[in-house]
């Protein structure tokens, strides 16, 4: 088999990467070991691009989130992760959540139908000597990453990462729960909210504190957590009222029973297309599995919940790019190598995408002999991209998603209000010259009607 650059790693940054590459006319073999001999603590399939954690790609609104600014940006280069989550899109308020079979099996089809792309089901052990985009994720295998921890010339940095559990829809009271979008965005029907009185509230969370957990093997216990994905049981421990204030929080949800907020809420989210199956959102545990059962069935509405999956913790490891890597994502010290995704620090499915994206066009340029700046440093693709190669901290450098602290300032003094929108409107300024400025690559996927964030109450959040 010939081919011009090696995609190792098939998850959303790696099958972005090689999406972006065969589009550019390369030929690329992408190997991934899941659907082969080998899998992984936290994966179910073989399918590439799988989702492991939540279902959501968080906000679509690109106009006062920075994530949905991420999204409105990498439709505007084509990416078959955007393309394939608005295919296979499910209700979820102003938020994109996906069916996650019908998403990576897209995924998954579109890749396998690229006459230039070549899928291998093998697990690298070693890194190649030609060029290569290593986008093996939070879970490389271990020899793997112990030839990457020989390359970078130091340790890997790691922390837990925590799954939400899957529950059927059938098996959900409805004469409890109800459907209701925060604030009523959405269709008013992409949530199911269970309420809490405050008496059921204090007594879920002390079960939460007694639940019996998953012990840390010793290499594991000054593992820290990424706070995006705080297990819930972590959560509690850090006071009474933390849930209340999160994941639990009743605001803008109208119980129809009473007409009022409930003190304490649990959300669950459609997580296929059927809506058959619903997560629980920020429900990321490590209560073992019987735990699991018996205490989240104490949640109104959740008596008899039948479980698709339970939740789970596997530990993820990321390499301290901004001292390893350069502004294109090459490794400085071997730079026939790129490194993409969630190993890089950044964190989110998005995120991991966009950076896939962004060594599937750096590698792209250079493999055809061209060379392309990075993106400008006020659009979102740009700040990520800034914040993982040089603008963060090396030694304390932990994953993030993609939020306007990592953007340039805006000047002068501003109305709090006003700040979202200026940074978003700034970014589409930024961005069409340096798209201009391209070699060819995929057609941009088309952006979806703009959420208006006006129709939410003045000063609310948009959902996350």
């Amino acid at each position: 088999m010939t081919y011009d650059i090696h995609v190792i790693g098939g998850g959303l940054a790696g099958s972005e990467a090689a999406w972006q590459l065969a589009e550019a006319g390369l030929k690329v073999r992408l190997s991934e070991m899941r659907g082969g001999a080998d899998t992984t603590p936290a994966h179910h399939g073989g399918d590439l691009a799988e989702l492991v954690c939540s279902n959501s790609f968080r906000s679509d609104d690109a106009t006062s989130n920075a994530v949905g600014l991420l999204h409105q940006e990498m439709r505007a280069l084509g990416s078959i992760i955007m393309a394939k989550g608005d295919t296979h899109a499910v209700p979820a308020g102003s938020a994109l959540a996906v069916d996650r079979d019908g998403f990576s099996g897209g995924v998954t089809a579109a890749l396998a139908a690229h006459p230039n792309i070549t899928i291998v089901r093998e697990r690298i052990d070693t890194l190649p000597d030609g060029p290569a985009i290593v986008a093996t994720g939070p879970l490389t295998a271990p020899s793997l990453a112990g030839g990457i921890g020989e390359a970078t010339g130091a340790e890997a940095l790691a922390f837990f990462d925590a799954i939400a559990p899957i529950v059927h829809r059938e098996s959900i009271d409805m004469d409890v729960a109800w459907f209701q979008s925060r604030w009523n965005k959405g269709t008013g029907k992409d949530y199911i909210n269970c309420p809490m009185d405050k008496e059921q509230y204090y007594a879920f969370h002390q079960a939460l504190l007694d639940g019996e957990k998953t012990e840390f093997r010793e290499w594991e216990k000054d593992t820290p957590y990424f706070d995006g994905c705080m297990p819930v049981e972590v959560m509690a421990e850090r006071g009474v009222e933390t849930l209340r204030f999160g994941p639990m929080k009743g605001v803008g949800l109208d119980d129809p029973r009473t007409g009022r907020w409930p003190y304490a809420v649990v959300q669950l989210r459609q997580d296929n297309a059927a809506g058959t199956l619903w997560n629980i959102v920020g429900f990321q545990t490590k209560l073992k599995y019987a735990e699991q059962i018996r205490i989240f069935r104490t949640i109104p509405g959740l008596e008899k919940a039948e479980f698709a999956r339970l939740g789970g913790l596997h530990r993820n490891t990321f390499i301290r790019s901004p001292e390893l890597l350069d502004a294109t994502l090459r490794l400085k010290s071997r730079p026939n190598l790129r490194f993409a995704g969630q190993i890089t620090g950044c964190e989110g499915y998005i995120e991991s995408a966009a950076i896939g994206l962004l060594a599937g066009r750096f590698a792209a340029a250079e493999l055809t002999g061209k060379t392309i700046a990075p993106p400008p440093v006020e659009t979102a693709l740009g700040a990520l991209l800034g914040h993982i190669t040089g603008l963060a901290e090396a030694e304390t450098y932990q994953p993030m998603n993609v939020n306007f602290g990592l953007f340039p300032p805006i000047p002068g003094r501003t109305k709090k209000a006003d700040r979202k929108r200026m940074y978003t409107d700034r970014a589409r300024e930024a961005l069409p010259g340096w798209l201009n400025s391209l070699p060819p690559g995929p057609p941009p996927v088309p952006q979806p009607v703009p959420f208006a964030p006006e129709d939410s109450p003045a000063g609310q959040p948009v959902d996350a």
